[in-house]
């Protein structure tokens, strides 16, 4: 039933605006959307649904509302209309066109026109068009909380409300958690009183969706707010938290390893630094604030030798937390940046390679599979980061500023203050306070205050690290210094991702001045604290210790700059004094409370008087506070007395002249009066004591409010998401409509918050953290409401549950939003005193508390009663203790400025009279010290208690002998005691009469207090054990309600039972409170039913209450039982099953001697039940296993309680579905369309089934071989010759695939899981064809796997996949695949013993004694008559038909083990000796002499047979030992595998069914049946119709045809026919076969954990392996395969070493000054770094150039299938034997300059994998440095295919930044040889015989000038002073003949002048 009402326009509008309309039916309003800036019409277009409980009175009323919508004030009203509905009701569909009238009931101009309609009970409903709908889909707003829409004026208040218009809401989930519509009852007293409450049903939903479904798209309709049990019922009271006990400050166990793979890039020359992959791992026991505050460091240090200690080269470091919060808790394969903290300026050291895992228990890690990793070189793209971190780090300084703290406790005894005051008459405060900082592994910390509980230090702690750090949290203590020991007082912790935002509008952490506040243990002093934990902040503080003055403040520094210190050691300097104002304005707040409730007082605490005490700060508390105020700074002029002592005693309550008051923090002593057995109370029955504090704080509001309207965003989210949470799990239509209403919600809630927190822009006292988190919680919200809207819109049905996780995330992120980071006003703590010792306390956070006068800036437990439950103080909490309630109080508080108190008592509970505590002046301001109700109901309350589910086994015998008791106000009922069940059925009525309840009576009918039940297990001796608690509100009736529907009888719902803070059950019952009028109990509904004699004077749930039954009939087929354990020290020989159900039961057979054979004789039995027809409310199913002994008498072994029977209860298959329908073939083709030039072929199948099918087609692959001989292809891509090719191809070839599908999946994950949700979807119209498309998409994507990566689809077309047949790799355990194999034997473990709680660790595994195997079948009875048996019905197995016998038969077993991943280090020195030991049955395998030395990762490649007989031998244990030379061998951890129900299952997991069938080579068919046999043997056992074979290559099965090939080659290449390909593709496709088809195993390797029985939960590694079974009456299968681990190759490379060229020079000659360098080249294969070589050195080499002539020898033995060099070596002179390493096979070149007495100089060096290097260029010229950095495409080559290569190379080193440069270049020849060629074709080392390599042609120069000077001299004059001589020469013949022509010119003159 449902009334729709289509809101069609409003016109004649006056002005512009934007308008929004209300619709309000029963009590239920509905705004509609916001149309902005419409003139006079505005055209709405909407329709709101309400569904409807109860029909629709003719006189009942709806209501139109149109407002002016305004974002900042409130909504002006326009007008109302409102309408009867007699007429509706009457003709179910009306358009209606009238004007509005105004509040003054004038009509105006405006006018609506409406369309309502009425669906009744009948399903009629108006006439719908098609049109009606199109348009604007229903959306429907959440119904707004009072003043959500209603207006923000900042002043208006709560109270300013229009009447009627307050929407109370009932709590209670119904069965169908929902909310009814109920009636409107006009009640005389009160003409208008808030309207009823307002609850939808969600059946009427369904029914009218389902109608509408034509109409309206459902993908678009919300649902309004469905409420919860515990959400706000109402206005005046508070949600009750259940949780009880603190979780933090409990130690777990956690593990964190660490894998060490490699370093790069390190700085320095001549490294030595020692990589090899190492592997440490640290096991923890702490708790998780301890753990992830630890940091881990990563140091690459120098390794050791006699002339220099190890120096540090660099190191990283990053907390725990950082490591646990990234996905899988890990980061894999990523390298860490080593920096050197000792050196800030010099930038990065180099790069390490590593896996870090931190594992908590419980948590599971998912290892990326290990094999050939290729892309993880890109360091850049791999940096070992958070998401988010920028690579660059750079150095920072953070400055802790510590001002001064206030309020500290006393920490030293009084009795030495006092002898010293007596003698020097001094008083001193007994403190010494200093604070300490710590931060990433460092602390500092400031100088010690002398004695003052209020000290000033001023300085600040300064901190040096890299930026963003990688540490979480800041610790700040504040410590008492003494000579004895340093206690810590208090401490707190900065969450620097609280303090700072890394988006690109954030901001660098930044923090105050701003006060926090500590908290730890009580402030007494005692020598020996038990709470000193809780000072050191782990644990829930249970009392203020002190507050701190703070800042903190971040600096980035330029590491350029010469002035920095470059140390990183922490510093502590002088800080800036601040003003006393700059944390705020000190303001003076109230803080009231009014106790109206005290009970379940512990009967410990029962006997003495009891107080309770309110503090807030030190204000309050008058045991232990200080002896003076905590500077309470009022405004006094200078001439005013002497301020008011706070914290003076209450009992001379005095107001000084100002009207102040004294402060009354402490309720009057009273003694408790017994509730019952366990508990008491207060009997404070009319009179409610109350207490008032004033206290003095500065005023930083406004944080409080901003995290208080987004604490009130994220309550409702979480509301409405438990609700959505809720419907999927009971399986209620439309989650998603649900889901879009919660949506709504929190786009609205945002917008709110912005309108809200945008007026918060003035503050003198704003810190620029609350600027900046106000700006970012601005930018975040106004995000996350654009996303809720365009989320919002995605929601439809298959995808809720994807859309529920990502609003999940936005739960977390309001919740970090909201925690605010600076504190203000401290923590109130209420304290049961007894005795004037503190017994029991409860804390409230003080924005819970805080007033304001917006609605939603309001603390959410503000001006409301809310229900505290006391718990103890610190460890004593822990545990057991931590569940007991010490004290339930119902509790009033208000917190706020006192000049905001005038409405203080505002939310009390109506009708009282306040009591002042003093007389005479300014009466009226004074609280009240007492209230006095006038007013009191009686009420009977009827508590419905049918059954609970699921509770704690308290008893050895695992099971629980329970009772629930009742608590309401302070009367207590208990339920009978039920022996021995753990899913009691009590169906009894409790009757409390005469309760009191105080307050109005309206008031209470919206507000009942709240019902507590705890369930307790009856102990014959002591006290009875808690086992869980949980709450109730009852449904109330007035006595002027009907006690009729809709509200009446009420539904049983259930209750979530807590122990501790971990769930423990359900309970299923209803309650309901009934006021008794007048008339007396005879108006009250007569209480029915017969008082069940049988039992005492029980009354049971009334008819109306408990559900309707019908008759089912449950089918059980007994197997057997399995590994039963001793009961009580004697052997189980003959056990018998007893299930009981409803109280109802059957027994199984006896087994005679369980040792022979455990299984039944009698499988089949069955008995009929009275079962509730509501599929929710069925009773849970026990199975208990007995052992019968001599005597008539038996134990009990064990139980299981089977909770829900939903998964058993039998549902007729839907025959009219696809895969039922067997008319007409579906041919499933198998051949090749056209050969596609690929390596694999992928082939289509008919248009009718959309799978992808992969066959090899012999002839095919010749064809190809063929056309690539044709092609001009490069020579290496040819196909794998078979020779070659072993099982282990085969796997590595497997395992690339599974990695490949893997990363795909990544991306695709959401569209392959919304794939499967839309198949889900599909499957409900047949149970078949759903599984079946959802399994052939994943085929399809597997199959698209496997053929991308070879084809022209792949990316990465260099590397081409050969053909290889390939097996499937599970990375988990095969059960998850298949559903456990519990296709129809399911297995129930049987348990026994108490239930361990989470902290004595004792698991659900230590509790199983045995398993019980079997199956259960309910159905309805009589059968449907369409339930047709087929022929051969058996009818003694009943539904069970076709179940094999279950006599013993034996099994030969092969086990296979692969290899073992990630092993858990079992040495000191971080390995392990592992090795396989099988246990199956009697067999005991222990292969301890191959034990695999110093391995974490062994390859084992072994196979195990052993023989076998189920069922007494089924369950097979292989474990992973660590071998030790002396003592035992440990455990390092096992895996069992339960071989029966693989044996039995249908999905065939004996032998996995391999991808092609071959009778030859590494592929055989390994199952002694042929692929034609199977299919035959399971056609006959699934009565299929088939197999018809004919003709060659067809097989037709049932109504599916498949083809394939038709011939097979033998190992001589002869071709026969064989029907076994398609035998085979119809085995890979059974799953298609109708009505029996299901998916067979493959052949396959399946991935399990290691687990170890001493630490659970926790993963030892991984074992790969996979398990053959074939039964011993079939033929014998053959030999086992071979998949002994590859034997690496013997290879020599040759590597000749001709020549170097242009090679920096590096020396200065001493004589003639010029550039040389000594060339010598060195070289060695990676891992053998000792073996490396050296050539001779070229002496004086001044142009670079270098000949050698040098032949270098390298043996090695070489893996080719990985690529890997094998090493064996002895670790060190002590190791018993040698350890093997895998290591890439790379060949290091490097050139150095010789030098005779210094060290020799690096030059330069490259680094060549010999399986892809760059190919030499022919020339010198040629080599360029592009070569070595990759960055250009070069052709790459590899020495394993070209086994000769010659050519130039160039030398790389980095210069002073960082870069490389070319510093060389070597000619170099590499020839690979096995070593057989080695050996008959042998050379010589260097220069050696044989064939020795001819001398190098060096110049002279070569030799030392001192050994040969004259040449040196020669060489020096020729080469480089040639051309000058030659010039000098001439120069001087040219003088010469001038100086002999001016010599004899005179002479000569003169004899031709005399003529001589």
């Amino acid at each position: 039933m449902a009334l729709l009402v289509h809101l069609k326009t409003v016109s004649e509008l006056r002005g512009r605006g934007d308008r929004i309309a209300k619709v309000t039916f029963r009590g239920q309003s509905f705004y509609s959307r916001v149309l902005e800036n419409c003139e006079d019409v505005a055209d709405f277009d909407e329709t709101f649904r309400w569904p409807v409980a109860s029909t629709i009175d003719r006189n009942e009323m709806l209501e139109i509302q149109v407002f002016n919508y305004s974002k900042v004030f409130s909504n002006k009203l326009i007008g109302t209309f409102c309408m009867v509905l007699q007429k509706v009701v009457e003709e179910n569909h009306v358009e209606v066109t009238d004007t509005l009238i105004d509040d003054n009931n004038a009509i105006i101009k405006t006018s609506l026109c409406v369309e309502v309609r009425y669906q009744g009970t009948d399903g009629t409903v108006g006439s719908w068009d098609d049109g009606d709908f199109l348009g604007d889909e229903a959306l429907q707003e959440e119904e707004k909380d009072s003043q959500e829409t209603d207006g923000l004026l900042p002043g208006s208040r709560p109270s300013s409300r229009p009447p009627g218009e307050k929407s109370f809401r009932r709590a209670g989930r119904s069965v169908f958690s929902a909310m009814k519509l109920g009636k409107n009852r006009s009640h005389k007293e009160e003409p208008q009183r808030p309207d009823e409450p307002a609850v939808l049903e969600m059946e009427d939903l369904d029914h009218l969706a389902i109608r509408l479904a034509d109409g309206l798209d459902p993908d678009s309709v919300s649902l309004a707010s469905v409420t919860a049990l515990t959400t706000n019922v109402s206005n005046k009271r508070s949600k009750p938290d259940i949780k009880m006990e603190p979780s933090a400050g409990r130690p777990m166990d956690y593990q964190v390893s660490i894998t060490v793979i490699e370093a790069r890039q390190l700085v320095g020359l001549n490294m030595d630094p020692v990589v090899c992959v190492e592997y440490f791992v640290f096991d923890f026991h702490v708790s998780p604030d301890v753990m992830f505050d630890k940091i881990i460091k990563l140091s690459v240090i120098h390794s050791k030798n006699l002339l220099r200690s190890g120096t540090l080269v660099g190191s990283f470091k990053m907390d725990v937390g950082t490591v646990y919060s990234q996905p899988e808790h890990q980061f894999h394969h990523k390298w860490a940046i080593l920096s050197d903290p000792d050196d800030i300026s010099s930038g990065l050291k180099g790069y390490v390679k590593c896996d870090v895992a931190v594992v908590g228990k419980g948590d599971n890690i998912k290892t990326p599979h290990k094999a050939n990793e290729t892309d993880e070189d890109d360091i850049e793209g791999n940096l070992l980061l958070p998401e988010g971190v920028p690579p660059e780090r750079q150095w920072a300084r953070f400055y802790v500023k510590i001002y001064r703290a206030e309020g500290l406790p006393r920490m030293n005894t009084s009795l030495m203050a006092n002898v010293k005051k007596a003698f020097i008459g001094e008083n001193k405060d007994l403190v010494d306070p200093y604070v300490q900082v710590f931060f990433a592994g460092q602390k500092g910390k400031t100088s010690v205050q002398k004695s003052s509980y209020e000290p000033l230090w001023n300085e600040q702690v300064i901190f040096t690290d890299l930026f963003p750090p990688l540490c979480k949290r800041m610790k700040v203590q504040i410590r008492d210094s003494d000579k004895v020991n340093d206690v810590a007082i208090g401490t707190h912790f900065i969450d620097l991702r609280k303090i700072s935002n890394d988006g690109d509008k954030g901001f660098l952490p930044t923090l105050g001045p701003a006060w926090v506040n500590m908290y730890g243990s009580t402030r007494n002093y005692t020598l020996l604290d038990e709470h000193q934990d809780l000072n050191e902040g782990l644990g829930e503080g249970v009392s203020f210790r002190a507050r701190l003055l703070l800042g903190l403040a971040v600096e980035i520094l330029d590491t350029s700059n010469p002035e920095l210190t470059s140390s990183t050691e922490v510093q502590v300097e002088q800080a800036t004094p601040i003003s006393e104002s700059c944390a705020g304005k000190m303001e003076e707040f109230f803080l009231f409370g009014a106790f109206l409730e005290a009970s379940m007082i512990d009967r410990r605490n029962g006997d003495k008087p009891i107080t309770f005490e309110v503090t807030i700060g030190n204000y309050g508390n008058e045991v232990d506070g200080l002896a003076r105020p905590q500077r309470p700074r009022p405004r006094k002029e200078p001439g005013d007395e002497e301020e008011v002592d706070l914290i003076q005693n209450s009992s001379d309550d005095e107001a000084s002249d100002g009207g102040d008051l004294a402060s009354v923090s402490s309720t009057p002593p009273m003694r408790p009066q017994v509730t019952d057995r366990n508990y008491f109370h207060l009997p404070y029955l009319e009179r409610k004591p109350c207490i008032y504090i004033k206290s003095w704080w500065p005023d930083q509001r406004r944080r409080l409010y901003n995290a208080n309207i987004m604490d009130h965003i994220a309550d409702k989210l979480e509301e409405g998401l438990n609700d959505v949470q809720e419907m999927i799990k009971t399986e209620k239509s439309y989650p998603e409509r649900r889901l879009r209403g919660v949506l709504e919600e929190l786009s609205c809630g945002c917008c709110h918050f912005l309108s809200l927190a945008e007026k918060d822009q003035g503050h003198s006292s704003r810190t620029r953290l609350d600027r900046e988190r106000l700006k970012s919680c601005l930018r975040e919200l106004e995000s996350m409401g654009q996303q809720a809207r365009t989320l919002r819109a995605q929601v439809k049905r298959h995808t809720v549950r994807d859309k529920l996780r990502l609003c999940q995330n936005f739960l977390q992120r309001l919740r970090f939003l909201a925690d605010e980071p600076q504190h203000s006003i401290p923590d109130v703590f209420i304290w049961m005193m007894s005795n004037n010792k503190r017994v029991a306390y409860a804390r409230v956070p003080s924005k819970d508390l805080l007033f304001s006068i917006v609605e939603e800036e309001t603390g959410k437990d503000c001006a409301k009663v809310k229900t505290l439950f006391l718990k103890l103080p610190g460890k004593r909490g822990f545990g057991s203790a931590g569940w007991t309630v010490q004290a339930k109080l119902e509790l009033y508080m208000w917190l706020g400025l006192s000049k905001q108190r005038k409405d203080f008592l505002c939310g009390l509970p109506c009708g009282f009279e306040e009591v002042k505590a003093a007389q005479g002046l300014g009466l009226h301001t004074f609280p009240p010290v007492s209230l006095v109700y006038a007013k009191k109901q009686v009420f009977q309350l009827r508590a419905h208690m049918y059954q609970a589910r699921s509770l704690f086994a308290a008893d050895s015998s695992g099971l629980s002998d329970p009772f629930a008791r009742v608590f309401f106000i302070n009367q207590s009922q208990c339920t009978e005691v039920l022996n021995e069940t753990l899913c009691p059925t009590w169906d009894q009525m409790l009757v409390f009469d005469n309760l009191e309840l105080y307050g109005e009576a309206q008031e209470l009918r919206d507000d009942p207090p709240i019902i507590v039940i705890e369930i307790y297990d009856q102990d014959t001796m002591g006290k009875a054990d808690f086992m869980g608690r949980t709450f109730a509100k009852p449904l109330v009736k007035m006595a002027d309600e009907e006690y009729c529907p809709p509200r009446f009888p009420p539904q049983l719902e259930y209750y979530q039972i807590y122990r501790g803070n971990a769930t423990a059950g359900d309970l299923l019952a209803a309650f309901e409170l009934l006021q008794i009028g007048p008339a007396g109990k005879a108006d009250l509904p007569p209480i029915h039913g017969p008082v069940d004699m049988d039992r005492g004077p029980i009354m049971p749930v009334p008819v109306g209450i408990r559900p309707v039954l019908s008759k089912y009939r449950v089918e059980v087929l007994f197997w057997g039982l399995r590994d039963l354990k001793r009961v009580n020290l004697a052997q189980v020989d003959r056990p018998r099953v007893d299930i009981e159900c409803a109280g109802k039961g059957v027994q199984s057979s006896l087994i005679h001697n369980y040792k022979k054979n455990p299984n039944f004789n009698t499988l089949v039995k069955w008995f009929e039940v009275d079962l509730p027809e509501n599929e929710l409310l069925h009773p849970p199913l026990n199975i208990r296993v007995v052992d019968c002994r001599a005597f008539g008498r038996y134990t009990l072994v064990g139980s299981h309680a089977v909770s829900s029977l939903r998964r058993f209860i039998y549902r007729p298959p839907d025959r009219s579905a696809p895969s039922w329908n067997t008319a007409g073939e579906v041919v499933v083709n198998m051949e090749p369309e056209v050969p596609i030039k690929k390596l694999e072929t992928m082939v289509k199948l008919d248009a009718t089934s959309d799978a992808v099918v992969k066959v090899d087609v012999a002839e095919e692959e010749k064809e190809k071989k063929k056309k690539k001989k044709g092609t001009a292809e490069e020579p290496d891509e040819e196909e794998p010759d078979e020779s070659m090719l072993d099982w282990w191809s085969k796997y590595f070839a497997s395992i690339d695939t599974m990695k490949e599908q893997l990363r795909q999946q990544e991306p695709s994950g959401i569209d392959l899981e919304e794939k499967d949700e839309m198949d889900n979807t599909e499957g409900l119209k047949g149970p078949m064809k759903g599984k079946e498309k959802a399994r052939t998409a994943k085929e399809e994507k597997k199959k698209k796997t496997q053929s991308s990566g070879s084809g022209q689809g792949s990316e990465a077309p260099e590397k081409k996949k050969p053909k290889i047949d390939e097996l499937k790799v599970y990375p988990k355990e095969l059960e998850s695949e298949f559903d456990n194999f519990e296709d129809w034997l399911h297995t129930f473990n049987l348990l026994r013993g108490k239930t361990g709680d989470d902290e004595d660790g004792s698991t659900e595994e230590e509790r199983i004694v045995g398993r019980f195997k079997g199956s259960l079948c309910v159905y309805k009875v009589p059968l449907p008559e369409d339930v047709s048996w087929e022929a051969g019905y058996d009818p003694t197995y009943g539904m069970f038909q076709g179940i094999p016998s279950n006599d013993p038969i034996n099994v030969l077993v092969r086990v296979y083990v692969v290899r073992a991943t990630d092993l858990h280090p079992a040495d000191i020195n971080g390995k392990a000796d592992p090795y396989i030991a099988i246990r199956l049955g009697k067999t005991d395998i222990r292969d301890k002499e191959n034990y695999i030395s110093k391995q974490l990762n062994p390859v084992f490649g072994k196979s195990f047979d052993i023989e076998a007989s189920f069922p007494m031998e089924s369950m097979l244990t292989v474990a992973v030992y660590d071998w030790d030379l002396v003592g035992t061998d440990d455990l390092i951890g096992e895996t069992k595998i339960d071989l029966e129900n693989r044996f039995y299952s249908k999905h065939r997991a004996t032998c996995g069914i391999a991808q092609t069938y071959s009778t030859h080579g590494y592929n055989i068919w390994r199952d002694p049946m042929k692929p034609s046999q199977i299919l035959t043997r399971l056609c006959k056992d699934s009565k299929v119709d088939g197999p018809h074979f004919g003709p060659p290559g067809r097989v037709k099965v049932a109504n599916r045809v498949f083809t394939g090939p038709s011939e097979i080659e033998d190992e001589n290449g002869q071709k026969k026919p064989t029907e076994e390909h398609v035998a085979l593709s119809a085995l890979r496709h059974w799953e298609d076969i109708p009505r029996a088809g299901c998916r067979l195993v493959p052949e396959h390797v399946e991935t399990r954990p290691l687990l170890n029985p001493d630490k659970p939960g926790i993963e030892q590694g991984r074992l790969e392996l996979w398990v053959d079974m074939f039964p011993m009456d079939m033929p014998a299968p053959g030999t086992p395969l071979d998949i002994s681990p590859r034997k690496p190759k013997k290879y020599e490379l040759r590597v000749i070493i001709w020549n170097t060229d242009e090679v920096v020079l590096e020396d200065d000659d001493f004589f003639t000054g010029e550039k040389s360098s000594d060339i010598f080249v060195r070289g060695w294969l990676k891992g053998q770094q000792e073996d490396k070589q050296d050539t001779d050195v070229h002496y004086h080499s001044l142009t670079g150039e270098g000949n050698f002539n040098w032949r270098y020898l390298f043996p090695f033995d070489y893996l080719a299938a990985e690529e890997k060099i094998v090493i064996s070596k002895k670790e060190s002179m002590f190791s018993w034997d040698e350890t093997e390493y895998k290591i890439p096979a790379r060949l290091t070149l490097q050139i150095w300059d010789a030098d005779h007495f210094s060290a020799d100089d690096f030059l330069g060096a490259i680094e060549l994998d010999l399986n892809r290097f760059p190919r030499g260029a022919k020339t010198a010229k040629q080599c360029t440095m592009d070569m070595a950095t990759g960055e250009v495409d070069v052709p790459l080559v590899s020495i394993f295919k070209q086994k000769r290569v010659k050519g130039w190379w160039p030398l790389l080193a980095r210069n002073e930044n960082d870069e490389f440069e070319l510093t060389g270049k070597v000619e170099a020849e590499l020839h690979l040889l096995t070593a057989e060629e080695a050996e008959k074709n042998p050379v010589g080392l260097a220069r050696n015989e044989p064939d020795p390599l001819e001398k190098p042609n060096r110049p002279d120069t070569a030799f030392v000038w001192f050994l040969n000077p004259l040449k040196s001299i020669k060489y020096l004059i020729c080469t480089r002073y040639k051309w000058l001589i030659i010039k000098i020469v001439l120069a001087l013949l040219g003088l010469l003949m001038l100086g002999l022509f001016l010599y004899s010119l005179p002479g000569y003159m003169v004899k031709k002048l005399l003529g001589a």
